[in-house]
């Protein structure tokens, strides 16, 4: 009886897709480079952080600006933002740098603050830095005409 069971839960299992079939598995690839989890990973590539450019172009409506320089070694915590030295109000110009939004000085409920809104102010949290590196992965990703005007 158990038997049965075990058998019918596993014909259910692969009817609702929910097991991959061993075809599928044997094709998957992994990124680290082996699919065996004996193996040791394969060396990774050096990172090259793009040098300081203008501001990347968006690919859709309300994507936080991307990086356009390396922010490794910055110290963002509870003290100290190294991001505001150049992109506060107080500091872009100087520094040629594009100031923080004023979206960032509201809080929850729309209420205009005096300083970044501390929900704002951990800006690795939405913004990244661009490597010049081979996508990991194939992307045919295309923003929609109408919002880049191309």
């Amino acid at each position: 009886m158990k038997t049965l069971l075990a058998t019918a839960f596993t014909v259910l299992l692969f009817v609702t897709g929910m097991v991959m079939p061993v075809e599928i598995m044997a094709e998957t690839k992994s990124l680290r480079g082996t699919n065996a989890i004996d193996e040791p990973s394969t060396k990774p590539q050096i990172t090259r952080w793009q040098e300081d450019k203008e501001p990347i172009e968006r690919d859709y409506v309300q994507q936080p600006p991307l990086i356009p320089h390396s922010i490794e070694g910055y110290k963002v915590n509870l003290k100290f933002n190294k991001c505001l030295t150049c992109h506060s109000w107080a500091n872009y110009k100087e520094a040629n740098a594009t100031k923080i939004s004023q979206t960032h000085f509201e809080d929850r409920e729309g209420q205009v603050l005096a300083n970044v809104s501390p929900r704002r102010y951990f800006c690795p949290q939405c913004h990244v830095s661009q490597v010049d590196q081979k996508p990991l992965v194939e992307n045919e990703f295309e923003p929609v005409q109408a919002i880049t005007g191309k």
